[in-house]
């Protein structure tokens, strides 16, 4: 698939009213902001190349991420190289990282119906239980979309359900649908320093994603130099990486039971 096969979002006017509209709609304020900044390095889709390098990049500086799953894509191929197994999955989990849903079919969220991502999702979270990969906690929305019926559906289930819409997580901050920075294209790495140096400035929590972690990546993903260098500049600056869990608890959000 090439990037102009890709998804797009829908640019006309009703698609930018609706996704206004759902930013004000079930909403979940958090309460209060961190006591110190934090971040989190996560990865989309899971491509075989984020699980493998991302992970050992992490690892090797004793940090963990968080890797949103669709298992319905797992071991198969896509624009973004081939994507991890079940086996990969548990071994991510068994080392310390976080395996978040990104529903199982990696579903539109914008376009589907409250009851179909609901029934996606706990397929998904059924596949990872039965892989050891669970249990599962926290959400992406896959594209970073969803329209008001899935928003209010999946709400309930998760701790924190993340869009891709720029911004740093504090206080007042919809955890039903909270922000992102994306570590992807050509700026990819000067952006997330800047979500960097946000955070930093105002004690928040930055979650950063990416897709593919490799030399030649595709347009979703960042280079093994550039997720490294992002991985120091966050420690050698004093901020705390953390997975989605983690920063969860530390700003006492508990998720309901999925």
């Amino acid at each position: 698939m090439s990037p102009e096969q890709a998804y797009q979002p829908d640019r006309t006017l009703k698609g930018k009213l609706r996704r206004r509209f759902v930013r004000l709609a079930h909403r979940r304020p958090l309460a209060h902001g961190p006591r110190s900044p934090m971040v989190s390095f996560t990865f989309d889709d899971a491509p075989l190349t984020a699980a493998e390098t991302g992970a050992r990049l992490l690892e090797a500086r004793g940090a963990r991420g968080v890797f949103y799953v669709s298992a319905g894509l797992a071991g198969t191929e896509g624009p973004m190289g081939r994507f991890a197994d079940a086996a990969d999955y548990a071994r991510l989990a068994q080392a310390g990282h976080e395996i978040a849903c990104h529903t199982y079919s990696h579903l539109d969220c914008g376009q589907a119906t409250g009851a179909a991502a609901d029934e996606d999702a706990a397929r998904n979270r059924t596949a990872l239980a039965e892989w050891g990969a669970g249990p599962v906690s926290h959400f992406a929305y896959p594209y970073g979309d969803v329209a008001a019926g899935p928003k209010a559906a999946l709400a309930g289930r998760y701790g924190v359900l993340r869009a891709l819409h720029h911004g740093v997580i504090e206080a007042g901050t919809d955890l039903n649908q909270a922000p992102a920075v994306g570590i992807e294209g050509p700026d990819g790495e000067a952006i997330a320093e800047h979500g960097l140096a946000k955070a930093r400035a105002r004690n928040a929590w930055l979650i950063l994603y990416t897709h593919d972690v490799r030399p030649d990546p595709s347009p979703w993903g960042c280079t093994p130099d550039a997720l490294a260098r992002l991985i120091d500049r966050a420690q050698t600056s004093g901020m705390e990486i953390v997975t989605l869990a983690e920063g969860a608890q530390r700003l006492g959000v508990v998720p309901a039971a999925a």
